[in-house]
């Protein structure tokens, strides 16, 4: 009921605003300034696919036998006017793979509604809406459209701003699911305040609580799951689970540390082998940087110790849409862009890993730029101080991911710039992928990689870049080779191909048969017209983990053509 009349409210919004743009009113009258019009503005966007079976590649789940093809709409309203915000958005999907890669879903209706106001100092809001308190590790509703994710909440949140220096937040609500919502009920509160000690030095301090509540009828299924252990392995469930954290960002100069500790209070927790226990968790996290002129460095560390934080132990599903998540867990691994670097991702393991990151950025000259990065990721044992001098173990018990990394990029002048870098990558796929360990080794990877952009004059500009996997396990060696070509400020175009030039573990033909390489394009095509941008591009796409800010998921391999168009207004 509520989103109808919202849908109403909108409506009749837009249509006064209609009303009062064929009005004409004197300049000179007083209603002329105290009148309220109103403003509207928007967003759309739409994703589509055409499925094309590839037998060769692994393109052949359901959508290349059944559905052919997919689509995915979000259409979103924003409409103010005297100091109340109204916000609604309308969701489509026809066949779609983002909550699960594997069972095309089809649905439609309100995703997204929502009414704030401003009072002087508190915001008030009403119906769905997104936040996180610190970095996210105890709390944080977002959406990531581009993998199905959306874990707004549905209820209500209040914003206090005593003073500048000082914010206080609280809320209460469920998570939500499509088009519905999810039992559990969650709540929380958080408060920053920030202070200056010296003229150089401030700081930021923070500290949260959340609490979730499970629902009557999950906690049945819970104890019926826990009835059905041997009696030494039983355990009280608890209804609430509480996680607090406290946080502070100290600026001193051209240095910045940031530290944060999380607790979780013990509850039942599923294992990835579907058995049940009961724990508490926590999270450290450290980060030091600096920054001066040419030069930038940065390091963090960070340690999760069984810390799942969903809406209901029960939610299991590997897919990172359907795992209701009510926290955001950070990776400390580089974001990669190319298309080959990127294809070994280390997903966060919420139960227990040890990760660390190094970064520099060393500007020795204008024209030269030097990037070097490292990262590491282990099994809690992995990392144990108590051990002293052999406090850092990687073995075949601990290891998990490692990376190192490397570019140098030069302007040779202003039409012509070039970079060239090395990437050597250690990966678990048997973690990662829930691969198993006899067909699916620890993969060893070593990618060179380079660029080149040249400008033809100030609106047209030629850039190629390559990239060459090799290892020997996986799908073996994988070359990329892409040229696009840019008309400014309207169109883009570009060709790859990635070749699997030998094989691996994975793709090892059988006795007698020798290996074929396989080829995976991708034509790509881009228009832009103001704040409207369309694009189309066939393409084979390589099966393995997808990641967007952080968020990981494994995928299939995709064979056909996609259509995006995206616009505001």
């Amino acid at each position: 009921m509520k989103k109808v009349l919202l849908v109403i409210c909108l409506a009749i919004g837009i249509k006064t605003v209609k009303a009062q743009e064929q009005k004409q009113i004197s300049l000179y009258t007083d209603e002329s300034k105290t009148e309220d019009k109103g403003q509207l503005s928007g967003t759309f966007q739409t994703n589509n696919q055409f499925y094309v079976k590839d037998s060769a590649i692994g393109a052949n789940t359901s959508q290349y036998e059944r559905e052919l093809s997919s689509t995915d709409a979000w259409l979103f309203l924003n409409y103010k006017t005297k100091g109340f915000n109204l916000s609604l958005r309308y969701d489509l999907f026809n066949n779609t793979p983002l909550f699960d890669p594997f069972v095309p879903y089809t649905g439609s209706g309100i995703g997204f509604w929502s009414v704030s106001k401003d009072v002087d100092k508190l915001n008030i809001t009403i119906g769905n809406f997104y936040d996180q308190f610190g970095t996210g590790m105890v709390f944080r509703s977002y959406e990531d459209r581009n993998i199905g994710i959306d874990f707004a909440i549905l209820g209500g949140r209040v914003i206090y701003t005593p003073t500048p220096n000082t914010r206080i937040k609280a809320f209460t609500g469920q998570q939500k699911f499509r088009f519905d919502r999810r039992q559990s009920v969650i709540k929380g509160a958080n408060i920053e305040h920030g202070i200056t000690l010296f003229e150089k030095i401030n700081l930021e301090l923070g500290g949260s609580v959340v609490n979730r509540t499970i629902d009557q009828a999950t906690m049945n299924s819970i104890a019926t799951i826990i009835n059905n252990y041997p009696l030494e392995k039983r355990f009280d469930p608890t209804y609430n689970v509480f996680v607090y954290n406290i946080y502070n960002t100290l600026n001193i100069g051209k240095f910045k540390l940031y530290g944060e500790y999380a607790y979780k209070t013990p509850e039942a927790i599923m294992s990835p082998q579907l058995i049940m226990f009961k724990s508490g968790g926590s999270i450290y996290y450290g980060s030091v940087s600096y920054s001066s002129r040419g030069i930038g460095i940065n390091a963090q560390y960070k340690r999760i110790e069984r810390f799942p934080f969903r809406t209901s132990p029960l939610e299991t599903n590997p897919s990172p849409s359907n795992q209701a998540l009510v926290n955001y867990l950070p990776s400390l691994t580089r974001q990669n862009t190319y298309r080959l670097l990127a294809r070994y991702n280390a997903v966060v393991q919420e139960l227990g890993e040890n990760a660390m990151q190094l970064e520099l950025t060393y500007k020795p000259s204008k024209k030269m730029q030097i990037n070097l990065n490292g990262s590491l990721v282990t099994t809690l044992d992995g990392v144990n101080f108590n051990r002293g001098v052999n406090a850092f173990l990687w073995d075949t018990e601990t290891r998990l991911f490692a990376e190192l990394y490397g570019d140098v990029s030069y302007k040779i002048n202003s039409n012509l710039k070039v970079m060239t870098g090395l990437q050597m990558i250690r990966y678990n796929q048997t973690i990662f992928e829930l691969k198993p360990s006899e067909s699916a080794p620890f993969v060893r990877a070593f990618t060179p990689f380079g660029e080149v952009t040249y400008k033809l004059n100030k609106k047209q500009s030629i850039r190629y870049e390559m990239q060459y996997l090799m290892t020997g396990q996986d799908l073996g060696n994988l070359f990329n080779a892409l040229i696009e070509f840019n008309v400014a400020p309207h169109w883009s175009f570009s060709i790859s191909d990635m070749i699997n030039t030998k094989h691996g573990t994975l793709n090892k033909p059988a006795p007698g048969q020798s290996f074929k390489l396989i080829h995976y394009y991708n034509f790509f095509a881009a228009y832009t017209y103001k704040t409207t941008r369309v694009t189309a591009a066939y393409l084979k796409q390589v099966a393995g983990v997808n990641c967007t800010g952080g968020v990981c998921r494994v995928e299939p391999a995709f064979s056909g053509a996609r259509v995006t168009v995206s616009t505001n207004f």
